[in-house]
């Protein structure tokens, strides 16, 4: 039987897991008093917060990685952790509002993902990989000896097979309350037969040869690869992530929608018409266009599968010739009008995407625009609690 989840020996640590587990590090990136907070929190106990480097302090990384790599070593030298030998652990996290995310933890081989858009890959991105971004976080885990993930992939399981255990039956590796509003966590663990089930259940899931979707962290993972590709070292062919099904209720998609800073509202309007031709029955995408005048619809022929497709094709092209202009992605449709009532603002509404469209629009469109969606609350990302050895 085809393997796509592994096993693994999975570190995590003998005490304190409430200061142990701390955010995803591309949270908060620009607060700085969350993380002295974190920080306080954890004092001088054994924390993932020492073995990771917060985004926020991106620009502090050739200062920081030797220390994060030596505290790693030390970690263990010093004993801190036990090490759960050739196992997957399943998931269960409340989330704000109360809903429960279910996943299942294991190893993925990076040789069968490719973030390149138009990839066939059996892992795929869902989102554009910016180049930029993978050399400062391959400086930091090129030469780490363990890694641990904030990573999430999506599976299309509408009936529920992979992801479902009576946690009653499995030996409890942790239970307890994450820090600063992250709600609960619950770790279990799952042996031979369990992960056969989930590979036989895995297997049943592949869909014109894509089986796993990136839904967070994505470039942490595509740093995986490249530091595989580096050094071939048989241990860091793997990564470590959760996967998650698309269709649990707890997950939650909101749309990121798109703001321009320093630009005329009729100019963009004018240019977008310009270089599109919407004919009376022809298929659309909607949008609705802010301003501190009001609000005016905009149609446009389709590119893409999804409407943000469509518009940030269009957009990136109108930027390449006007770089004095400056875009940014706005979280909720308030905050983007509030934005919009500045002079010289313009704001994109539009139907954000379903979770039922997202494995049809990576398997149309490949990746898709960075920001398409956001997976709910940031204090609902993923923390640092389990680790393992890649060197």
């Amino acid at each position: 039987m085809k393997q796509f989840l592994y096993p693994a020996d999975i570190l995590l640590p003998k005490g304190e897991y409430d200061k142990w587990a701390v955010i995803a590090c591309d949270q908060y990136t620009s607060d700085k008093e969350y993380w002295k907070d974190v920080e306080n929190i954890v004092g001088s106990a054994p924390s993932t917060l020492n073995l990771i480097l917060p985004e926020i302090y991106l620009g502090e990384t050739d200062s920081r990685v030797e220390k994060i790599n030596k505290t790693m070593a030390d970690y263990l030298k010093d004993n801190v952790f036990n090490t759960i030998k050739d196992s997957m652990v399943y998931i269960e996290r409340e989330i704000t509002g109360g809903g429960i995310r279910k996943g299942v933890l294991g190893l993925i081989d990076l040789a069968e993902y490719d973030y390149n858009p138009g990839s066939s890959a059996l892992t795929r991105a869902t989102e554009q990989t910016v180049a930029q971004r993978i050399p400062p976080r391959v400086r930091i885990r090129k030469d780490a000896p363990l890694e641990f993930p904030h990573i999430l992939l999506f599976i299309d399981d509408p009936e529920d097979k992979v992801i479902s255990f009576d946690k009653t039956e499995l030996e409890t590796l942790y239970n307890f309350d994450l820090m600063k509003k992250g709600g609960h966590i619950e770790g279990y663990r799952l042996e031979k037969a369990h992960q056969s089930k989930v590979n036989e259940n895995l297997a049943e899931l592949v869909r014109e040869g894509l089986l796993f979707a990136v839904g967070d962290g994505n470039h942490s993972l595509a740093t995986a690869k490249e530091c595989y590709n580096l050094s071939k070292n048989p241990a860091a062919r793997f990564a470590l992530v959760e996967v998650v099904n698309i269709h649990n209720p707890a997950i939650e998609f909101e749309p990121i929608y798109r703001v321009l800073f320093g630009v005329k509202t009729d100019e963009i309007i004018a240019y977008l018409n310009k270089h599109n031709s919407v004919e009376t029955g022809d298929k659309t995408h909607n949008f609705t266009v802010v301003d501190k005048n009001g609000e005016v619809e905009l149609q446009l022929v389709p590119t893409s599968k999804l409407p943000v497709g469509t518009l940030q094709g269009y957009l990136d092209d109108y930027l390449v010739q006007h770089p004095e202009i400056e875009i940014d992605y706005i979280h909720g449709v308030d905050a983007t009008r509030k934005l919009c009532e500045a002079d010289n603002t313009v704001g994109f509404l539009f139907n954000g995407m379903g979770k039922d469209e997202l494995f049809d629009a990576v398997i149309q469109d490949g990746s898709l625009p960075r920001k398409t969606f956001s997976m709910g609350h940031a204090d609902d990302k993923r923390f640092y609690i389990e680790g393992r050895k890649i060197k």
